[in-house]
Order: C-alpha cells, then sequence, then structure tokens
C-alpha cells in the first residue's frame, strides 16, 4: 500500500521545524537511538518520541510501503494466524488457465525457498506440476543437500528426478537422488526396489531432512496426477476409507488422518511419520479445487508453510 505525500503543515513554527528536523535525520538517515538524540539535543527521550510522531503527522517525513504486487499480505497475516502456520504466503490471483496459477505459485514458492534456505539445510524435494514450475524459476539457492523424496512420477519433463536434478543444478551442493518409479504393480517389488543402493542413500537422509517441499492432490474433487495413474480398482478403494488428499503418496482423510491401504505399501515415498518429523514443511497448492485437501493437509500438520493463491485463501477462511 502506498500512502500519499503530505504537503508540510505551514503552522510548523521555524524552531519546531528546525528541531524535528534533525531529529528525523538523525533517527531515520543516521539510525541514532532516541536516547542518543536526546542526549546530543539535551532534551527528554519521551520529547524526541513526540518531534518523530509530529514529523509524520505534519508531513515533514512520510513513509512508503512498498509491497509486492503478487503477494497479498492481509490475507496471508489471516491464513497464517487462522491455521497456526509458521508462515503463509498469498499470491493474488489472475485471470487464466491452471498453468499460469501454478507458474505464479511456483515462483513465489521459488523465492520463498531462496530466502530461506542456507547452506546447513538439507532439502527434500517432492513432485508435481506446481513444484516443476517452482525449480523451473529457481535460478540460485544456498548450496544445499537436495535429496529426492519420492519415486518417479508425471511426464518425463516434471517428473521428480528432474526436479531435484534442476534444485541441485542451482544449489551446486549434494544431490540424491533415485531411478525408481513411486507406484510399483505389488508390494514385494517395492520391497526389492527399496533395497537399492541409490534408494537407500536418499532414504537413509530423510531423517536429516531440515526443509521439504511438497504438492497437494485432491481426490474429492479429483485434481492429482497419482490418484490418475492409480488403477480403478485402487481408486475406488481408496474413496471408499475416505481419502480427499495427498501429499507424498500419503492418503489423507477429512480431518487430516493418514489412510493406510495396500497401495501405500507399493509406493516408494517417505512416510507419513518421517514427513511429520521435518522441522519445515513447504505446502505449494492453489486452485478451487484443491481446497478441500489442502485443508485436510493443514488438519494432519503436514505443512508449517503454506504457498497459495488469494481464492484459494479466502474460501480456506471462509468454508
Amino acid at each position: 500500500m502506498n500512502e500519499p505525500s503530505k504537503i508540510i503543515d505551514p503552522s510548523i513554527g521555524p524552531m519546531k521545524l528546525v528541531e524535528a528536523g534533525i531529529v528525523v535525520r538523525r533517527y531515520y538517515l543516521e539510525h541514532k537511538t532516541k536516547k542518543e538524540i536526546a542526549e546530543e539535543l539535551g532534551i527528554s527521550r519521551f520529547r524526541v518520541a513526540r518531534l518523530l510522531d509530529q514529523a509524520i503527522e505534519h508531513g515533514l517525513v512520510t513513509i512508503t510501503i512498498n509491497t509486492p504486487p503478487r503477494i497479498d499480505v492481509e490475507l496471508s497475516v489471516r491464513l497464517r494466524a487462522a491455521f497456526g502456520l509458521r508462515r503463509a504466503v498469498v499470491a493474488v490471483a489472475t485471470d487464466g488457465p491452471d498453468t499460469f496459477l501454478r507458474q505464479d505459485l511456483g515462483q513465489v514458492a521459488g523465492s520463498l525457498l531462496s530466502e530461506l534456505v542456507t547452506a546447513e539445510d538439507v532439502v527434500g524435494i517432492a513432485w508435481g506440476r506446481t513444484l516443476d514450475a517452482m525449480t523451473a524459476s529457481l535460478t540460485s539457492i544456498a548450496p544445499c543437500t537436495v535429496v529426492q523424496i519420492t519415486g518417479v512420477a508425471g511426464t518425463p519433463a516434471e517428473n521428480s528426478t528432474e526436479l531435484v536434478r534442476r534444485m541441485a543444478v542451482a544449489s551446486g551442493g549434494p544431490l540424491y537422488q533415485f531411478f525408481v518409479p513411486l507406484v510399483l504393480p505389488d508390494a514385494h517389488t517395492a520391497s526389492t526396489l527399496r533395497s537399492q543402493p541409490d534408494v537407500i542413500a536418499a532414504s537413509s537422509r530423510f531423517p536429516a531432512i531440515s526443509v521439504a517441499v511438497l504438492a497437494v492432490g485432491s481426490w474429492d474433487p479429483p485434481d492429482s496426477q497419482l490418484r490418475d495413474a492409480l488403477a480403478e480398482k485402487d481408486r475406488e478403494q481408496l474413496e471408499r476409507s475416505g481419502v480427499v488428499a495427498e501429499i507424498c503418496a500419503v492418503f489423507l482423510d477429512e480431518q487430516g488422518r493418514a489412510v493406510h491401504s495396500a497401495v501405500e505399501q507399493r509406493c516408494i515415498s517417505i512416510t507419513a511419520p518421517q514427513l511429520q518429523l521435518i522441522p519445515e514443511l513447504i505446502a505449494v497448492a492453489g486452485g478451487r479445487n484443491k481446497v478441500r485437501a489442502i485443508r485436510a493437509v493443514l488438519r494432519g500438520g503436514y505443512a508449517t508453510t503454506l504457498v497459495t493463491d488469494s481464492i484459494t485463501a479466502e474460501s480456506l477462511l471462509n468454508d
């Protein structure tokens, strides 16, 4: 929000104007404390504070708050408070197809990740179209360790291995990835593949992950690549069990409780207990179809930070 410039009040006398001008210069430009200014001018700290207030009131000082237009600060604050999140970042929704929304959210998430991550962090990356947009927007990030936390899913251009590769290129840090499908035909095959060296190398670092970036899949209404990839009988079984969302192949009901099934045993992915031990869980998701799923993720404690859009944020707050 930009405050309009004010005209200096002509009723201010020259002595007060000079005194206030000195206080303002010392405080805002030279970054002196009120105590230091009071001692220099031989006045009380209360008098300094009053002069600073009057300087703003009478137009001697104008304050401009430049908020990036793509972020809705008020909604971000309300959403964080409503769901007890560590942080929420709400992008202003724009007209256009879902591709535009994913790009917007991906860019915001990428900027947030670049801001938060340090060289000491171990970052876990899931998969999804929004995370594909996020990694595509990354230009640089601290030289952190990058770990793939789900098996390969999605198209060749946006699958798990490609996402973590891009992330590692941006960071220049160590990379742990594995070329194993997310969902296997049976539990025995999945168990066998979990013993592969590259899977072991990555999964052994799951307990060290300090930041994980996650996409959210919706089952009701359907908006999930994992759901689309499963056989019809698997989808029906999970829906009968009350699944409304999934995050890293962890299936959740309306209240955010993990729904266990035979499908879970066939997935190569980080587990629900492992996710909940990660200090920073950044969920990146938006769109009207994702509201119910995002709420389940928040209720289940699978996000400490949420990156979403303004329409979704309003729905989460009002429904």
